[in-house]
């Protein structure tokens, strides 16, 4: 492929899960402009139609699957559907996230669970029962991990350890699907602007303030956009990626690579 080939994803299939905001809202509508045909997942019904809605500007009418990631029959019922639509399967985004604030002396039982069942054994569950259609297409996976999941932070304790098993997830299943030709690949975001913090517990002066930080704590010196995200995740999910896999991509405005001062 030419260096010059403009970024396609003509006539493929992908389902994109927690697209009802921020990453996964910015994707969707970015796959739609690139020629994917779409089955979008979310919890929020409203917020998943106005996603819908959007990509349907860009010529693409997505199959519209609300659903929880952290329920089993949701998940075989959302692969179900998108298969039957469609007909196959090319590419799988793992974008559904929830993100708590809590340290070890903090952090509940509860607390722990609901973030390892959301950020961590829905990624298994939705893997494991797309990778027989992205078999039959050669297709791929990106997973929404974070630079949580690459660096440390204190307090946010069981949001670091899910990311950091999403990433050795995509790591071992890249290595387990390369004979059969599937991609695996994760994006590791920074501080991203999304409502992710606000759900997680920060008040609006306690945002502002995070965000304001955001510009010591990111070498670029700003938060990130979702539009800069869905970017990553389009070319690690098109054919110009075709000799990727198995990588933790930051997107973070090399907030992986700093140190503290």
């Amino acid at each position: 492929m030419s260096a010059t080939t403009p970024l396609s994803l003509l006539g493929k299939v992908a389902l994109i899960t927690g697209a009802s905001s921020g990453i996964g809202a910015a994707t969707s509508v970015l796959f739609a402009k690139l020629g994917a045909k779409l089955v979008l997942n979310g919890r929020q019904v409203e917020n998943l139609e106005k996603t819908g809605k959007d990509c349907e500007k860009h010529g693409s009418k997505p199959l519209i699957v609300p659903g929880d990631v952290t329920n089993e029959a949701d998940n075989v019922a959302l692969i179900q559907k998108a298969v039957e639509h469609f007909g196959q399967l090319d590419i799988l985004v793992n974008n559904a996230g929830i993100l708590s604030l809590g340290t070890i002396e903090t952090t509940s039982l509860k607390d722990f669970d609901h973030m390892m069942n959301t950020n961590v054994r829905s990624v298994f569950h939705l893997t494991s029962l797309a990778v027989p259609h992205l078999t039959k297409t050669q297709g791929n996976i990106v997973n929404v991990s974070s630079v949580n999941g690459l660096r440390s932070f204190p307090g946010v304790l069981a949001y670091c350890v899910s990311k950091s098993a999403v990433d050795q997830m995509t790591h071992c299943v890249a290595l387990e699907m390369a004979p059969k030709k599937v991609r695996v690949n994760c994006v590791n975001p920074g501080v991203i602007v999304t409502e992710l913090q606000k759900r997680g517990g920060l008040n609006e002066e306690a945002y502002a303030a995070f965000l304001e930080k955001s510009k010591t704590t990111h070498a670029l010196g700003r938060a990130g956009e979702a539009d800069e995200v869905a970017n990553a995740i389009a070319f690690l999910a098109s054919d110009s990626a075709s000799f990727i896999t198995g990588v933790t991509l930051p997107v973070d405005g090399g907030r992986h690579a700093m140190c503290p001062r």
